[in-house]
């Protein structure tokens, strides 16, 4: 496939006409606007940690330029997250870069930390936890983001019981407390949360936990009393994944960004949404939404709309239930997820990656004459795999370019 055939299909065959919309605009057009910090934005305190968060924290996935985290750093956004498997490390190294130069005491960082050995699809390890292979990992993190520590140091896909309480694991993260180079840990969940969240609650040394929260959660309810049991025990709470998939299902009109925030914030119990931000105008959004957190009744309105469509737009609730009625065991839900990413979040980079990490060699459904998934969310599975399985094709160099 000739360069110019792969560019013409990212930029048409997914992303579609309307695109451009989503690239950055010029740094060097507004950064100056940042230049001189703001005075403290709305705030709460992230559990026994004791750090008083901003409403917004920086998620720096998709962020290819330095310019645009300094600007955040100004407007009085303290808490910058990233994770090793965005670009394979080049986002922490991006990070590192654009908070060079500013007091280390003045920002947070965190990140996810991925174990090898953690099978996603059930959330268990294939084989027994390597604390010392871990803690290799953990000072390649460091050596990328240029720092001699972090402030979270995070372990991804948590879901089971079992694993979150996994002793070589919990001797891995305390190791790395005492060696100074995190100050603390937590867990980050896209599914199997409320399981996640009470085991690293009795567990006891998870400071924090990072999770999927947003206004079309199917299971609200049993979320919320898990977010609670959490936060008596003394956890911090941390929101991700808050705009659904940023577009609505039906007509496939983008989701009201502010009111969905807002959501989110209502729950007291959510110290900080980690919002991912790649231009200057999703920045100025965020900063201008916390200016009065309380929904009006249009807001309300709209997500009321949104919320009750048959299908959950473009988030996947993450309930794993699609797995075992595959019969060719695809991790659905992280394929799922990349599709997101592709879709809604217009990050074709995280949306390669993420379907890097399902393994999707080719595209099996093309082998079933009828899908045997019956979505909880009524997705089209074999639709949607067959659509981004193309994203599979395109090397991972070229999207850095894209």
């Amino acid at each position: 496939m000739r360069r110019d055939n792969r560019r013409n299909f990212i930029r048409k065959g997914l992303l579609g006409a309307s695109a451009a919309t989503f690239l950055p605009v010029s740094l060097k057009d507004r950064i100056s606007n940042y230049a001189t910090p703001v005075t403290e934005l709305p705030s709460r305190v992230l559990g026994r940690t004791g750090i008083k968060t901003p409403l917004i924290s920086f998620g720096t996935a998709g962020i290819n330029d330095t310019g645009l985290i300094k600007a955040a750093y100004n407007s009085g956004i303290k808490i910058f997250f990233s994770a090793t498997y965005y670009g394979e490390g080049n986002n922490e190294r991006i990070l590192g870069q654009g908070l060079k130069g500013l007091p280390r005491d003045s920002f947070i960082v965190g990140t996810a930390v991925p174990e090898d050995r953690l099978d996603r699809r059930s959330g268990a390890f294939t084989s027994p936890f390597d604390i010392d292979a871990y803690i290799k990992k953990a000072d390649a993190c460091l050596e990328r983001f240029g720092m001699d520590h972090v402030d979270f140091l995070l372990f991804p896909y948590a879901s089971r019981k079992e694993t979150i309480m996994d002793e070589s694991l919990l001797k891995a993260l305390e190791q790395l407390k005492k060696l100074g180079k995190t100050r603390f840990v937590g867990i980050a969940s896209h599914g199997g949360t409320e399981e996640a969240l009470k085991a690293a609650a009795d567990a006891g040394i998870y400071d924090v936990a990072m999770i999927s929260y947003n206004f079309k959660i199917a299971n609200k309810t049993s979320l919320d009393e898990a977010i609670s049991y959490a936060v008596k025990k003394g956890m911090g709470i941390i929101a991700m994944k808050t705009l659904s998939g940023a577009m609505n299902s039906k007509n496939g009109s983008a989701v009201n960004t502010s009111a969905a925030l807002k959501w989110v914030l209502q729950n007291e119990n959510i110290a900080t949404i980690v919002s991912g931000m790649t231009t200057f105008d999703q920045l100025e959004k965020n900063l201008a939404m916390l200016k009065d957190v309380r929904m009006t009744d249009q807001e309300k309105k709209e997500l009321g709309i949104a919320a009750t469509e048959k299908e959950y737009g473009l988030y996947c609730q993450q309930c794993r239930e699609c797995i075992p009625q595959c019969p060719y065991n695809l991790d659905i839900p992280t394929i799922m997820r990349s599709y997101m990413y592709a879709y809604g979040y217009r990050n074709l980079e995280q949306a390669w990656y993420t379907l890097a990490e399902a393994e999707l060699k080719e595209n099996p459904c093309n082998q079933c004459e009828v899908c045997q998934v019956k979505c909880a969310s009524g997705f089209n599975i074999r639709g949607k795999i067959t659509d981004i399985a193309r994203l599979g094709h395109v090397p991972a160099d070229f999207l850095h370019k894209a």
